[in-house]
């Protein structure tokens, strides 16, 4: 395996994320998938996942790549965050069991996003960063067939496979989960400065089309100075024309007893942001049609206009507005 470090003859240490798990012999890593065989680290998932399902790239989420386009979607077992909030725990937080699992190859995977007609795969359900290998080799041959290839991941990845990764996704939606560390330890288990370094180098130094999503947890992350900081942060790193989902809370996993997230609080981030001068803002996991519209940053007319994940109106004219012929930011046909 690539990223690794044999540390001596019993202990090798895997370097895919920030953990750097040192794992004896037989011993797995943090995402419950990652393992030393015999002093070498192991993808023990590789070519099996739990299903595919057709998506809206809009599901993803992804409002500016390849819009009311089909997507195949696939992810495998285990992560390598530890989100107490998880919506996947019954993939993500347990161990292997080859009996939930299909074996599909790279191969299968594109045989079936051309069967289906599917403009990009995406890997997701679990975060593709912990099936590092899986998703590459699969990316690579989409690539060779024209299709797109989709990330959807929390970001929470060393640089250097980082620039590997990411150097053959044609777009991504990176989870910030939240804009302080004290979420990130006391939530995830990990810290946010590696995030907000890949989130910058996908922006400043790849091809690769970036959306960001956060997930507003009530009285956790929802504070008005921590939204103004994470778009201050958007603004000033990766530029307005960055979109930014906020989506709604459902108790999950170790926070069943947390409350869900009010429509007040997803309007307030939304405007939050407006205001401070992104140009794409969005909320998640509330039908409506105002907070999941795409405005022309220069006329504010409505370029698309959404109803969930469904486009009711399109307002353009390739990639531009066909009311002022101002560029919108994104991948379009």
């Amino acid at each position: 395996m690539k990223y690794q470090n044999i540390l001596n003859d019993k202990v090798t240490q895997c370097t895919i994320c920030p953990r750097n798990c040192k794992l004896k012999v037989g011993q797995e890593g943090f995402c419950k998938v990652r393992k030393n065989i015999n002093g070498d680290i192991i993808l023990e998932t590789y070519g099996y996942n739990t299903g595919m399902a057709i998506d809206p790239v809009e599901k993803k989420p992804l409002y500016h790549f390849y819009p009311n386009s089909n997507v195949l979607s696939f992810g495998t077992n285990g992560c390598n965050m530890g989100c107490q909030f998880c919506q996947n725990a019954h993939i993500t937080k347990v161990p292997i069991n080859y009996n939930n699992l299909y074996k599909v190859s790279p191969e299968e995977i594109i045989e079936y996003a051309i069967k289906y007609n599917c403009k990009s795969i995406a890997f997701t359900y679990n975060d593709p960063i912990v099936f590092f290998e899986y998703a590459i080799d699969t990316a690579k041959l989409a690539r060779k067939y024209g299709i797109k290839t989709i990330a959807v991941t929390s970001g929470f990845i060393n640089i250097e496979p980082a620039k590997e990764f990411f150097n053959y996704m044609d777009a991504t939606n990176i989870d910030l989960k939240a804009f302080t560390n004290h979420f990130y330890k006391k939530n995830c288990l990990a810290n946010i400065d590696p995030v907000l370094e890949v989130i910058k180098y996908v922006k400043n130094n790849t091809n690769c089309w970036l959306e960001l999503t956060t997930l507003l947890i009530e009285g956790e992350n929802s504070s008005n100075e921590e939204i103004e900081n994470e778009c201050n942060w958007i603004l000033e790193n990766l530029g307005s024309d960055t979109p930014i989902h906020f989506s709604a809370f459902t108790p999950r996993y170790k926070m069943l007893e947390h409350s869900s997230t009010k429509i007040e609080t997803l309007m307030r981030a939304y405007n939050i942001a407006k205001n401070i001068g992104l140009k794409y803002a969005y909320t998640g996991n509330l039908r409506d049609i105002d907070t999941s519209t795409t405005y022309c940053p220069n006329c504010q007319w409505p370029m698309i206009k959404r109803d969930g994940f469904q486009i009711i109106e399109n307002n353009l004219i390739g990639n531009k507005c066909k009311h002022c012929n101002t560029i919108c930011d994104g991948w379009f046909e």
